[in-house]
């Protein structure tokens, strides 16, 4: 789907929705180099873009920064499971 938008340079601004396709391989570095540089000249442009790649890797940030935290004490867990009645998980 980026190919094609890709071909057609005139109509990726209002073609957004092609960069969110191609977002999760762009953010983790998995994206052919020409496919990268046409993304980024595209959040150059496009603000809307730009809010939800920010979004996105501030979102992978704080998800691996908060991984090292030390485990959920078992009362809490235990309140919780039971609050989203997921007893059996216990």
């Amino acid at each position: 789907m980026l190919k094609e938008w890709i071909e057609r340079p005139m109509a990726h601004s209002k073609n957004c929705r092609h960069v969110l396709d191609s977002l999760s391989d762009y953010i983790d570095g998995q994206i052919r180099e020409d496919l990268c540089q046409t993304l980024e000249r595209h959040l150059a442009e496009c603000e809307n873009c730009r809010i939800v790649v920010d979004t996105l890797r501030m979102t992978v940030y704080l998800y691996h920064a908060s991984a090292s935290t030390a485990e959920v004490p078992a009362d809490v867990k235990e309140r919780l499971y039971k609050r989203l009645d997921l007893r059996e998980f216990l």
